[in-house]
């Protein structure tokens, strides 16, 4: 999910096996996302620990501080951080992980066209691309 998208969630939001998003970045009212369990079972959890109201914001902070911690704990592992990296590191391992591209781009990243994910999953470097080979056809 992109920062923005997360900073709007609400309890409401919160659903058995996904999150609806009101105010995506695509302008699609309701879409959905699909999360995995135990981010739903935690997250249920965090809300009935804060006692958050049913439409309340669950995370009630600015973009700007949401960026400032994501750099912030970049700083700790000493490498440059910002939001949308993690995004991109998502998209990056899944694809690694053998996940369909058609699943990273339109599930994952909710991208509208293919040729947008290859810009979130970068170059192929020439060892990964001999390793991949050598995994198909070896």
């Amino acid at each position: 999910m992109r920062v923005g998208e997360v900073l709007k969630l609400a309890p409401a939001d919160i659903q058995e096996r996904s999150l609806t998003i009101q105010s995506p970045k695509s302008g699609r009212v309701g879409e959905t996302v699909y999360v995995p369990r135990k981010i739903l079972v935690m997250l249920t959890g965090y809300v009935k620990s804060k006692d958050i109201g049913i439409s309340d914001r669950i995370f009630p902070i600015s973009y700007v501080a949401a960026w400032s911690m994501v750099k912030k704990a970049g700083q700790l592992v000493d490498i440059e951080l910002r939001p949308d990296d993690l995004r991109r590191h998502a998209a990056s391992y899944a694809s690694r992980s053998g996940t369909p591209l058609e699943i990273v781009s339109k599930v994952i990243l909710r991208l509208a066209d293919l040729s947008t994910t290859q810009r979130y999953l970068g170059k192929v470097n020439d060892s990964e691309a001999i390793r991949w080979i050598e995994t198909l056809y070896g």
